[in-house]
C-alpha cells in the first residue's frame, strides 16, 4: 500500500516506525504535508537570515518570531487547521522574498531559500519531507536536531510572550535549520550540531525561566485543589502562562470560574496567580485523558499550546485555540505578542454552561522548582548526610496513551522508601495521586512544574554537585528515567546531554528517528538506554545499596 505522509517525530508513532497513512496523533496526511512544507520554508527563509547576518545586516525580532512561530505550530499536538499552516507558509514567502533582495548573492544560497511557492504544494510536499535525506544516519541526526530546535521554539516563544528575546539564540535555531539543509556536511559535524543544540537548549530554559519568574514570581509549595466549585467555568490546557493571566484579569467580577488542565496545574504555584479569588483549581489529569475530561467539564476548554487531542462532537464547539494551536471547526482567538487578546466570546459561552461535573476531590501538592527545593537546601543536605534520603529520581517528561506506560506507575510505586522523585511535566499524572509520604518532611515526590520548567531539575543537580563538592554530576545519587513524548522532551535530553549527563534511561521506547548506527552513538558516548521491567530496572538502580 502506497504511503499517504511520514511523520515518526513522536514516542507514539505507529509500530514504533513511523505513520504513514495517517498519524496516531490524528494528523491527516494533507495537514502532514503542509506541515513538512512550512518546515521547509522555515528553513529557507533561516538560510537568508543566516547570511544576512553573516553580512553584518541586522534581523528583525518579528522575523524571529515568526520562525519560532512556525516551529510551535509543527509540534506534536499543536496545530491541526490546514488553513492556518498554509497561512503561515505564505506569510514565510512574503518575508522571506523581502530578505532576499538584502542578500548579495542570492544564487549561492539553498534551494529552499530560493523556491517562491509557486507549483503544487502537494507535490513540493512530497520532495522535502523527512524521507527527503537518503543517507540514514544523516536523516536521523537532521531530524535528531530539528526535533530539539522545535522544542527550543516553544521555550522562546513562551519568554517572547512575555517580552524576553535572545538573540544569540534566535540566531543560532536559524543557522542550525540552515544547516540541515547543508548536503556538504559530515555526520561528525552534525553530531557537533547537536551538542550546541544541547547548550542553547540549556540558555533557553534559563531565558524561560526568568522570564516565568519576573513576572509571577518564583513557585512556592502550594496545595492545589482537584474538586469543583458551583459556578460555570473556563478550562485552560496548554503551556502558555501569560494567556492564563489574560483570561483571568477578563473574567474578574463575571461569575466564571478558571481551572486548569494536564500542563496547567503548576500555574498554581507561582505567587502572582494567587491573587484570583475564581482560579479554583486544577481538573482531570494528562493531556490525552481529555476527550472525556473535557465533556465532564460541561464548560468551554482553552487549548494555549499542543496538547491537543481531536475533539469529540460533545464538546467541539466548546474547544477554543489561540497562539501556535488550532483544529479546524473550532474557534481561535488571534493576538499576536504584546497584544492584549480579546477572551470575551469565551467567558460569554462559559456563563451559558452548567458548572463542572466533579470527577476527583482532594488536593495535590507541588511548587518544588529550583528556588523552592534550594530554600530547603539544608534540610535535604541533611537528609542525605543521615542516609534517609539514599536516591534522587528524576521521572520527568511526558506522559501518554500507550498502556507500556503504566510502567512508570508501577516503578515509583516499588521505589525504596528512602527515594525521593524529582519531576517535571505531565508525566508526573502518572504517579502524583499516590500516597507516597514523606522523609523527614520532604515529600517523596517534587514536582518542579511544566515540562517548561525541567531547566529547574538540572540547577537543583548542579547545586547540588557543589554542596557536596563533586567534580562530576554523574557522582550524585541521581537516578534519570525519564518518559518522552515530543519535541520538548528532545531539547531536554540534549541539554542534560550537554550538561553531561550520563546514563539516562529514556521510555517507553527509544526514538523511532534514531538510526541504528545514532542509537549506538548515544548508548557508547552518553550510556543512554531503553527500561526494562519494573522488577529488572529495581534491580539495576537499586541492588548495590539495598
Amino acid at each position: 500500500m502506497e504511503q499517504k505522509m511520514f511523520c515518526y517525530q513522536c514516542q507514539e508513532t505507529a509500530g514504533g516506525r513511523g505513520c504513514t497513512m495517517s498519524g496516531v496523533c490524528g494528523k491527516k496526511p494533507d495537514v502532514a504535508a503542509m506541515q513538512d512544507l512550512l518546515v521547509y520554508v522555515t528553513k529557507g527563509i533561516s538560510a537568508v537570515t543566516t547570511v544576512l547576518r553573516q553580512e553584518g545586516k541586522q534581523v528583525s525580532a518579528e522575523i524571529n518570531h515568526l520562525i519560532t512561530q512556525n516551529l510551535f505550530i509543527t509540534i506534536t499536538n499543536a496545530n491541526f487547521d490546514r488553513d492556518s499552516i498554509e497561512e503561515g507558509i505564505r506569510a514565510t514567502l512574503t518575508e522571506k522574498e523581502a530578505l532576499l533582495a538584502r542578500v548579495s548573492d542570492p544564487s549561492l544560497l539553498p534551494e529552499a531559500a530560493r523556491w517562491d511557492g509557486s507549483g503544487s504544494w502537494e507535490e513540493k510536499a512530497g520532495t522535502v519531507g523527512v524521507l527527503s535525506a537518503e543517507n540514514e544516519d544523516i536523516r536521523s541526526l537532521r531530524e535528531l536536531i530539528t526535533y530539539g530546535l522545535k522544542g527550543m521554539s516553544a521555550y522562546l516563544k513562551h519568554a517572547n510572550v512575555l517580552l524576553k528575546n535572545d538573540g544569540g539564540a534566535d540566531a543560532f535555531l536559524q543557522r542550525a535549520l540552515a544547516a540541515t539543509l547543508d548536503d556538504s556536511l559530515s555526520v561528525e559535524e552534525l553530531i557537533a550540531l547537536t551538542m550546541e543544540t544541547g547548550k542553547h537548549g540549556v540558555s533557553v530554559m534559563a531565558l524561560l525561566d526568568r522570564a516565568n519568574t519576573e513576572a509571577y514570581g518564583n513557585p512556592e509549595i502550594t496545595r492545589v485543589n482537584i474538586g469543583v466549585g458551583k459556578n460555570p467555568g473556563i478550562l485552560v490546557s496548554g503551556h502558555d502562562l501569560r494567556d492564563l493571566e489574560m483570561l483571568l484579569e477578563q473574567t474578574q467580577g463575571t461569575g466564571v470560574d478558571v481551572y486548569t488542565h494536564s500542563e496547567m496545574l503548576p500555574a498554581h504555584y507561582y505567587p502572582a496567580f494567587k491573587k484570583y479569588p475564581n482560579f479554583t483549581g486544577n481538573y482531570g489529569n494528562a493531556w490525552w485523558k481529555q476527550k472525556e475530561e473535557f465533556e465532564s467539564f460541561n464548560g468551554p476548554v482553552l487549548m494555549t499550546t499542543n496538547c491537543i487531542v481531536p475533539p469529540g462532537d460533545s464538546y467541539r464547539d466548546r474547544l477554543y485555540t489561540t497562539g501556535a494551536a488550532g483544529y479546524p471547526g473550532c474557534t481561535h482567538i488571534p493576538g499576536e505578542i504584546g497584544e492584549q487578546k480579546d477572551f470575551s466570546a469565551i467567558i460569554e459561552h462559559a456563563k451559558r454552561c452548567p458548572a463542572p461535573t466533579e470527577i476527583e476531590t482532594g488536593e495535590l501538592t507541588g511548587g518544588f522548582a529550583h528556588a523552592q527545593v534550594l530554600s530547603l537546601a539544608d534540610q535535604i543536605v541533611e537528609a542525605v548526610k543521615s542516609g534517609a534520603i539514599k536516591k534522587f529520581v528524576v521521572m520527568a517528561g511526558c506522559d501518554g496513551r500507550a498502556r507500556s506506560r503504566e510502567y512508570y506507575t508501577e516503578f515509583a510505586r516499588a521505589l525504596p522508601k528512602d527515594a525521593v522523585i524529582l519531576t517535571a511535566g505531565c508525566a508526573k499524572f502518572k504517579y502524583n495521586k499516590l500516597d507516597l509520604g514523606d522523609i523527614n518532611g520532604i515529600p517523596r515526590v517534587l514536582d518542579a512544574g511544566q515540562c517548561n520548567d525541567s531547566y529547574s531539575l538540572a540547577v537543583i543537580a548542579l547545586k547540588l554537585k557543589e554542596v557536596f563538592g563533586l567534580d562530576d554530576l554523574n557522582d550524585l545519587p541521581i537516578i534519570y528515567n525519564i518518559a518522552w513524548y515530543e519535541q520538548k522532551a528532545v531539547i531536554v535530553l540534549l541539554a542534560l546531554l550537554y550538561l553531561g549527563v550520563k546514563n539516562i534511561h529514556l521510555g517507553p521506547t527509544l526514538p523511532a528517528f534514531l538510526s541504528p548506527n545514532v542509537a549506538k552513538l548515544l548508548t557508547e558516548n552518553f550510556g543512554i538506554a531503553g527500561i526494562g521491567a519494573v522488577e529488572e530496572d529495581m534491580k539495576l538502580f537499586f541492588d548495590a545499596e539495598h
